[in-house]
């Protein structure tokens, strides 16, 4: 079963330097990393810079598909107005087919805004307290949000967002 979990920083670049923790407890068989992204929100922007990571070789990664369709939903669709309400309820449907649900959306929403970054992580087999423990030891303090997604939920996640390589 996957987990897909954003954790969310106070400042630009905590979700880079957490991004980069999270990768060094790949390499020591803690966590399995499956895909990432990052967002981070310069305070005098009127939206986040996004970018998946390229550090990954992993077969499972979902490709920037997703993580365009997600952060266009989470930080570029409701700037867009009242025009593409329709595609974004539409977007909306398809992300809960999957485990994205309405809350984890707001949720995600109002907690990354200017000044804050979040990382988002698609991973496998991983103890959460763990990772907190080593972000913490390395002075990377972030909040956790996540969502479970069932095997049933990460095979609709990984069909509905497959890229040709």
């Amino acid at each position: 079963m996957a987990t897909l979990s954003v954790w969310k920083f106070e400042t630009p670049e905590g979700a880079a330097q957490a991004e980069d923790a999270v990768l060094a407890l790949q390499t020591q068989h803690l966590i399995d990393v499956q895909d990432a992204a990052t967002v981070s929100w310069e305070p005098d922007k009127k939206k986040p810079k996004t970018r998946q990571s390229h550090n990954l070789a992993a077969v499972g990664a979902l490709g920037g598909t997703f993580w365009g369709l997600l952060f266009g939903l989470l930080f570029f669709i409701p700037l867009v107005g009242v025009i593409v309400g329709a595609a974004a309820g539409a977007i909306g449907g398809a992300l809960t087919d999957v485990g994205i649900d309405d809350n984890f959306i707001k949720q995600v929403r109002e907690k990354v805004t200017p000044g804050t970054s979040a990382l988002f992580l698609l991973t496998s087999g991983e103890v959460p307290d763990r990772i907190v423990a080593s972000l913490r030891e390395q002075g990377i303090h972030g909040e956790l949000l996540a969502t479970n997604l069932s095997s049933e939920e990460e095979a609709k996640l990984r069909e509905a967002f497959q890229e040709d390589v």
